[in-house]
């Protein structure tokens, strides 16, 4: 009898040798046979929902690969020069706090990973924006939500002031930082959102 995949046989597998379709469902179903195990999931919505999560995780490379290249390159090294050309300005209502930032005209920038789901509001200017859905070119005024995970590239058209809120009840704003924004992609926070797809939010 063949000994059960660990989850290191499986990411292995996904990286240098990917199964086909129909090779993954006949591994699913020796699997789930030989576990007894009882899914809440069909075969074809797990190879849909993994194949999205694949596409995500090669799509979220691409941009920290980017980041990097971009970083080694930039000519603002400082916190303090990328502020001067970027000023913030900063609110705080009940249980909320309201981040403004307003970038000059043909800037690229690379935003912090968010963790937590929140508006956003372009109230001046034009961009492109590129995440894991692909590019979107928006003009102000617009809005729309950030979902957890969300990386973006955006190139600014002209002038943009850009503004998110969150919710936190912190005022301090390192502690804020560490509420609503992921180190990395690892974060519990980012991969709840993974296994949700994976279960069809069944756990």
């Amino acid at each position: 009898m063949s000994q059960p995949l660990t989850m290191e046989d499986i990411d292995r597998q996904i990286e240098k040798s990917p199964l086909s379709y129909e090779e993954s469902k006949e591994q699913f179903v020796k699997m789930t046979e030989l576990l007894g195990l009882k899914h809440t999931f069909t075969f074809d919505e797990a190879w849909a929902a993994s194949n999205e999560i694949r596409k995500r995780n090669e799509n979220r490379a691409k941009i920290v690969e980017f980041q990097q290249k971009l970083e080694d390159n930039c000519a603002y090294k400082s916190q303090e020069e990328i502020n001067s050309h970027n000023p913030l300005k900063h609110s705080f209502a009940d249980g909320m706090y309201i981040r403004e930032v307003v970038n000059e005209p043909n800037q690229v920038i690379v935003t912090k990973i968010h963790k937590q789901k929140h508006p956003f509001f372009l109230l001046e200017g034009e961009m492109s924006i590129l995440t894991d859905d692909g590019v979107v070119r928006v003009s102000a005024p617009h809005y729309g939500i950030t979902e957890p995970g969300t990386k973006r590239v955006i190139y600014t058209h002209s002038e943009c002031k850009f503004v998110t809120v969150h919710l936190t009840e912190k005022t301090d704003l390192a502690e804020i930082e560490q509420e609503v924004i992921a180190k990395d992609f690892k974060d519990p926070v980012i991969t709840a959102k993974d296994i949700e797809l994976l279960t069809g939010g069944k756990q």
